[in-house]
């Protein structure tokens, strides 16, 4: 008998460099297929499912700034990458004959919808896949800060954010092997202790609209179903 999801509605967000894969840059198809094939899973299961995916394969509108850029320039250049990714997702899912639909921020009505809440409410109840894209079309805000804002709008159940890491831990594991996975954790807690879950802004979003954040590691196969059959797998981000 399959086991009954915990969540109706979620979403799954997304760094650039996960879908780069082996690759030193751009998109991985191969990877770009598994995880389309993770997200036909919970899709198969009822779950209805938004994605938001970052820009860091192509370009990171911070580094670009740090580098001497003007940065509001730089953020729209971010901004853009995540256009590129999101189509790239919505094709390999769309090869699984999963329907999916990208909004975009920035208004490109040839190659994306606008986004529009109510809209993207409706293809979620109608079983299609919505990605977001083009950030939340303004300047010095992050991918964090647009997963956290669409996941608020559009009434998900938690924001699953994926990483290379088993979860939370204190400290760097790739730095510090003796680092200690955080099972569990309040919103203030990862603040007070300057732990780089989301940016500042995403997790007070978070915090006052008591959304849950589960953090888990994309690389091991069959994990975003598993955080989605609430197994216990990652850390978990809650009030």
């Amino acid at each position: 008998m399959q086991a009954k999801p915990s969540y109706r509605r979620v979403l799954l967000k997304l760094s650039g460099q996960v879908l780069m894969g082996e690759q030193g840059f751009g998109v991985d198809p191969r990877m770009a297929d598994r995880i389309a094939t993770e997200i036909q899973e919970i899709h198969e299961l009822g779950v209805q499912v938004a994605a938001t995916v970052g820009g860091g394969n192509f370009i990171r509108g911070v580094a670009v700034s740090a580098a001497g850029g003007d940065r509001v320039s730089a953020d729209y250049m971010g901004m853009l990458a995540t256009v590129i990714n999101a189509l790239a997702l919505q094709n390999a899912l769309e090869k699984r004959n999963v329907y999916t639909r990208v909004q975009s921020a920035i208004e490109m009505k040839e190659v994306a919808e606008p986004y529009i809440r109510r809209r993207a409410i409706r293809h979620l109840e109608k079983n299609r896949v919505v990605i977001f894209a083009g950030g939340t079309g303004n300047p010095y805000f992050s991918t964090d800060t647009a997963a956290a804002l669409r996941a608020v709008e559009i009434g998900a159940d938690a924001i699953l954010k994926a990483t290379k890491v088993d979860g939370i831990y204190d400290q760097d594991p790739v730095i510090y092997p003796s680092a200690t996975l955080l099972k569990q954790l309040t919103y203030l807690e990862v603040l007070e202790k300057g732990l780089k879950v989301m940016d500042t802004t995403a997790i007070t979003l978070c915090m006052e609209n008591n959304l849950p954040i589960v953090v888990f590691n994309l690389l091991r196969h069959g994990n975003i179903k598993n955080v989605v059959l609430g197994s216990g797998v990652g850390s978990v981000v809650r009030s």
